[in-house]
């Protein structure tokens, strides 16, 4: 899917500040790009990770951003009229590209994560479709020196 968007002064303002918010039409995650262009794929590290059917644990993977259709559809889904609290594994099962190895992701692979991975999906997804960006403001409780960390992960622990 290709979209062309028009440059705004915010994405100027991030393309210079190289911060990553800005990339490519259609870029896979990582792959910067233009001003005029948009970051569609966001990559993530779960916490604990997907257990599939072998038993091999998966944990990094990729979310696209959601289309308004993929906030309509899970509405009409009768899962979701008979318990609203499902409306987000369906959707993220429509905008979760992949984990790991497993392309075909669905609800029933979402309802099979640990309690902990979907609240970091939830968070993900909000933060990357409502702020644009995986980047939080954190401040360190010891010396109380703010500074940013990316939430998506792909580090290991204890790197800054």
């Amino acid at each position: 899917m290709r979209r062309k968007i028009a440059p705004t002064a915010a994405a100027d303002e991030n393309a210079e500040a190289g911060d990553g918010t800005v990339e490519a039409v259609r870029a896979p995650a990582g792959d910067l790009g233009g001003a005029d262009s948009m970051r569609t794929e966001f990559t993530f590290e779960l916490p604990r990770g997907y257990v599939d059917e072998a038993g091999r644990v998966h944990r990094s993977g990729v979310m696209r951003l959601a289309t308004a259709r993929d906030e309509l559809v899970p509405l009409r889904d009768d899962r979701v009229r008979e318990n609203p609290a499902y409306l987000s594994v369906v959707l993220l099962g429509r905008v979760v590209e992949r984990i790991g190895s497993v392309t075909d992701i669905h609800a029933g692979v979402i309802e099979d994560l640990f309690a902990s991975d979907l609240a970091f999906l939830q968070d993900f997804y909000r933060r990357i479709n409502a702020e644009g960006h995986t980047r939080a403001q954190v401040t360190c409780p010891s010396c109380d020196t703010a500074f940013a960390v990316d939430l998506a992960g792909g580090g290991r622990l204890g790197e800054s």
